[in-house]
């Protein structure tokens, strides 16, 4: 069973920058793949970032490249999303998701394909 705590959320001006943690219970963390996902009001939930469970492999969608920066610290259980260059449209609660494990962040993009949830961390950019 792995548990998950994000943190880091709050109110930025464009342009700003936040960083958001995951940190994990259990000790299965540094064998899985983790994952960012976005949930805009009235949108569907969508991949942000993926790190695989060795750390060496990481995506990104499209709209994220360049801005965000996902990694984990395994000796700590936790895993981040640095966040620069903010805009309003990355406005979203953002859920951190521990997939099953050995995966690499390419089959980590899924909702489906993870198997734990945290309750997610509120982002709101301002203009």
């Amino acid at each position: 069973q792995v548990q998950l705590v994000e943190s880091g959320g709050g109110l930025v001006q464009a342009g700003g920058s936040l960083r958001l943690s995951c940190a994990a219970s259990g000790r299965t963390f540094s064998s899985r793949a983790m994952g960012w996902f976005r949930q805009a009001l009235g949108k569907e939930r969508e991949f942000v970032a993926a790190i695989g469970w060795s750390g060496r492999s990481t995506t990104y969608v499209d709209s994220v490249k360049g801005r965000f920066t996902v990694s984990r610290d395994n000796a700590k259980n936790t895993a981040y999303l640095q966040m620069n260059s903010l805009t309003p449209e990355d406005t979203a609660v953002y859920y951190c998701a521990a997939g099953p494990l050995y995966r690499s962040a390419s089959y980590s993009k899924t909702e489906d394909g993870m198997d734990y949830w945290g309750k997610g961390t509120l982002v709101t950019v301002s203009s």
